[in-house]
Order: C-alpha cells, then sequence, then structure tokens
C-alpha cells in the first residue's frame, strides 16, 4: 500500500457509511473545517471548502429525508401491499413524489462532495504530517498541474511566512497556490459529476449555490455570493447560465466567491466570528435540518425502511 492510499484509508474510515448521508456530510465538513483552524495562514482552501460542503449538505438532508424510507426492501413492499390499498398506493405516490424531486440530481451532489474530499482531504493531511515532499510523493500525473502546484506554492509561501511574518508576497503566494488547489476540485473533479446532470438539476444546483461566508454579522453582506444573483435570475431559471457550466461557474468564483472568501478570511483573529463559526462546523453539530434527517433516516433504517 502507497502512503497515499494509507492516508485515504484513514480519512475513510474516520467518516460515516456513505449510507449516512448527512452524518458523512458533517463530518466532511467538521474535517475541512478543522484544518483551516489548524492552520489559518496556510489552509485557505479548507476553510472555504468547509462554507461549500455545509452548502451542499442542505441539498443533501433534503436526499436523505426522501430517499430513506424509499429504499425498502421487497418483504417490506410486500407487507405494504397486504396492509391495504391505500397504503400501497402512499408507498408509490412518495417513489414517484422522490422522483420528481430530483434524487438522481441530489444524489449526484453527494457523490461530488465524496469525491472531492477523496481527492484533496489525503493532500491536506500528509502536508501537515510530512510536509511537502509527503504530497509529491503521493500525486499523480492528473494532480500535477493544480493540485500538486499548489502545495508547492503553499510551501513556499510558508517558508517565506516563517522568516518575515508580514510578507504580502508570501500570503500572496499562498493565496495563489489555493486558488490552483480549488481549479484542480473544479476542473478534474466536481466537472464531470456536473456534466451528467439533467437540465433541471442543473437548475436546482444553480439556485443552491449560495455561498455565506458572512458568518451572521449584519454589516458583513458583502462576504455573501450567490450564483443566481450574481448570473441573474432569468438566465439562471432559463439554463442560459447554469453553475455546472465551467466557464459560468469559474467567473462566478472569481468574480464574487473569491473576493467574498477573501474578505471574511482576512478578517480571521482569535475570538472573531469566522472563528466561531469555523469552530460549530469542527464540532461536527448539526442544525435542525440535518438533525432531523438524520434522525428520521435512522429511525427508518431501524425498522428496515432503508
Amino acid at each position: 500500500m502507497s502512503d497515499r492510499d494509507a492516508w485515504c484509508l484513514l480519512l475513510e474510515n474516520e467518516l460515516p457509511d456513505e449510507s449516512r448521508v448527512v452524518a458523512r456530510n458533517l463530518a466532511i465538513t467538521s474535517r475541512y473545517a478543522a484544518w483551516y483552524l489548524r492552520k489559518p495562514d496556510l489552509f485557505k482552501w479548507a476553510g472555504m471548502a468547509a462554507f461549500a460542503s455545509r452548502q451542499v449538505g442542505f441539498g443533501l438532508a433534503i436526499f436523505e429525508l426522501i430517499h430513506a424510507p424509499s429504499a425498502r426492501a421487497s418483504s417490506v413492499e410486500q407487507t405494504l401491499k397486504t396492509a391495504g390499498l391505500p397504503l400501497y398506493l402512499a408507498s408509490l405516490l412518495h417513489s414517484a413524489f422522490a422522483d420528481r424531486l430530483f434524487m438522481q440530481d441530489l444524489d449526484l451532489l453527494r457523490q461530488g462532495n465524496n469525491a472531492i474530499y477523496r481527492d484533496i482531504a489525503w493532500a491536506h493531511v500528509a502536508y501537515m504530517h510530512g510536509g511537502l515532499a509527503e504530497v509529491e510523493s503521493g500525486c499523480g500525473e492528473r494532480e500535477r498541474e493544480f493540485m500538486l502546484a499548489g502545495f508547492r506554492m503553499i510551501d513556499e509561501g510558508s517558508r517565506a511566512l516563517a522568516s518575515d511574518e508580514r510578507s504580502s508576497e508570501a500570503r500572496l503566494l499562498i493565496r495563489q497556490g489555493n486558488i490552483l488547489l480549488l481549479r484542480h476540485e473544479q476542473l478534474n473533479t466536481l466537472q464531470p459529476i456536473f456534466d451528467i446532470m439533467t437540465p433541471a438539476g442543473r437548475v436546482l444546483a444553480s439556485f443552491g449555490s449560495e455561498l455565506d461566508f458572512s458568518c451572521g454579522s449584519p454589516d458583513a453582506a458583502h462576504r455573501k455570493a450567490s450564483f443566481a444573483e450574481y448570473a441573474g435570475y432569468f438566465e439562471t431559471i432559463s439554463g442560459m447560465k447554469s453553475v455546472t457550466s465551467q466557464q459560468d461557474r469559474w467567473n462566478w468564483i472569481e468574480r464574487a466567491v473569491l473576493p467574498a472568501w477573501e474578505s471574511a478570511d482576512c478578517s480571521y483573529c482569535s475570538g472573531s466570528p469566522l472563528q466561531h463559526q469555523l469552530q460549530e462546523m469542527a464540532s461536527g453539530k448539526g442544525d435542525l435540518v440535518r438533525s432531523t434527517a438524520m434522525t428520521a433516516s435512522d429511525f427508518c433504517r431501524d425498522i428496515g425502511l432503508g
């Protein structure tokens, strides 16, 4: 087993099973937030990824609420049939309703959340434990253009910061290195998943793409980035502009998401709203929607409905 495989296995073993959709998303979000909190000067991508993963989690909570009771074993289907026609028809209507609510597309969001973590998480842990050499030894040809180049810039910036903590050039290197990690995530990992979404799912994903780095501060509205607001509501609902389009999405990221995140990131300090928000994420606690989804899913699983 290679060092990279060992890191990936270690990280996978720390997560809930993929069938526990919301719990797994919360755990992934928690890891990203914890890495940023550990190295806020270096791991800018991880901080932004925590907010993005949390936003995806809202869609995954809907997915789990609908999906859990619809994944029935044949014995349960037979029980519903024998219980009476009205109950069985209700079951069929539930399945049809679930299908109409973009279940396939929501599942693609789940796959994307997992794929990004598998693709980039190992490199963060490897860097923390073994430095740049550990990342270099684990990167294949696919990762060299963006991810490896990104970590090299982050490492160079880190060494420059160690000798001059006020170096603006060092901080720029680190920021640019993290943007390369983002390019790897968006172009190499996420785009193939977006490419197979249905037209309706693309509209759903576009309207759901809203990142809020304001951390509840009323004077930080400029730290929010909504794709639909940026691209235009008519253009988004008509499909003229879509977050699943590589060009449309990257334009939005460059012109709205990155400025919003950089403003929030620059505000980070001990006791700041950003620190409190990330600490909450790192704790792995869910909000009411996610907690309800997990409770319902676990209940259905316990009684054989999922």
